[in-house]
């Protein structure tokens, strides 16, 4: 493997300018996911004044929000970040299945990376353990995964 050419990110965030973008609704559980793309975001070199954070309605307002975002060129990249817990009804795969689609257009389109921190759940309980519990915090793992995508494409 050491005559393979390997093309790899590194989890530095200095100088990087980010938006997060994140959901009102379910704010409860969302709250905790910027709190730990932020804590990630800092330990990893990026400067307090170089993020910035964008509240919408809901995460069917996502992808519009992230494509104006990614068009402005002012962001090396994004954070889409919310929580949709599943209800009684068919809303939910509607949402979640186009705020996904989404994204991954803008991100492909627009070329910049967006770290995906929509939570996608059956229960408040699952929210919970996404949010900082049980299973982490999904609000790190996107920022974690928009840090090494920008630096991989850096590297291209």
């Amino acid at each position: 493997m050491e005559d393979i050419r390997t093309i790899a990110g590194q989890l530095k965030a200095d100088a990087l300018r980010v938006a997060i973008v994140a959901t009102r609704f379910n704010d409860f559980i969302v709250d905790h996911l910027i709190g730990g793309a932020l804590d990630c975001l800092v330990r990893h070199g990026a400067s307090r004044e170089n993020i910035t954070i964008v509240r919408v309605p809901g995460a069917f307002e996502l992808p519009l929000v992230c494509q104006k975002l990614a068009k402005s060129k002012q962001f090396d990249g994004l954070l889409a970040l919310g929580a949709v817990i599943r209800g009684a009804t068919p809303h939910f795969d509607y949402v979640c299945s186009e705020a996904s689609k989404g994204i991954a257009q803008i991100m492909l389109t627009q070329e910049t990376p967006i770290g995906f921190g929509l939570l996608t759940c059956d229960t408040i309980d699952q929210a919970i353990e996404r949010a900082g519990s049980k299973a982490g915090n999904k609000g790190v793992e996107a920022a974690l995964a928009m840090i090494e995508t920008i630096r991989v494409l850096e590297n291209i």
